[in-house]
């Protein structure tokens, strides 16, 4: 997902830091978007356990004035209100498979 991850500077750290002083996605995410664990839940999903990499764009927005239209707020709130989450482009462009076959989980393998 493009925009704004749901963690800060220092909760990026301790997610992707040093192994032994890693927490764990939930704990990192849920004190900034508390609801996200009752849509996840509504829908049978489940939060990752960790990532390896967070993307921050801190500086475009301060140096460029650059806003994400599309967040991980803005998703929740497109989940909750039942619309769908692609963006116009994205609903334009569509799903390009890679692949010479599709998978029973969608046009790409889920492990």
């Amino acid at each position: 997902m493009r925009g704004s991850t749901p963690l800060s500077a220092s909760g990026a750290g301790r997610i992707t830091g040093q192994k032994s002083k890693r927490v764990t996605a939930p704990e990192v995410v849920r004190p900034r978007l508390p609801d996200y664990e009752k849509e996840y839940s509504r829908r049978g999903w489940r939060m990752f356990p960790g990532v390896d990499r967070v993307y921050v764009n801190e500086r475009a927005r301060r140096q460029l004035g650059w806003r994400p239209r599309y967040d991980f707020r803005c998703v929740l709130n497109l989940l909750k209100s039942g619309v769908d989450i692609r963006s116009p482009l994205a609903r334009a462009v569509g799903s390009k498979g890679y692949h010479a076959h599709r998978f029973a989980d969608g046009p790409y393998p889920v492990w």
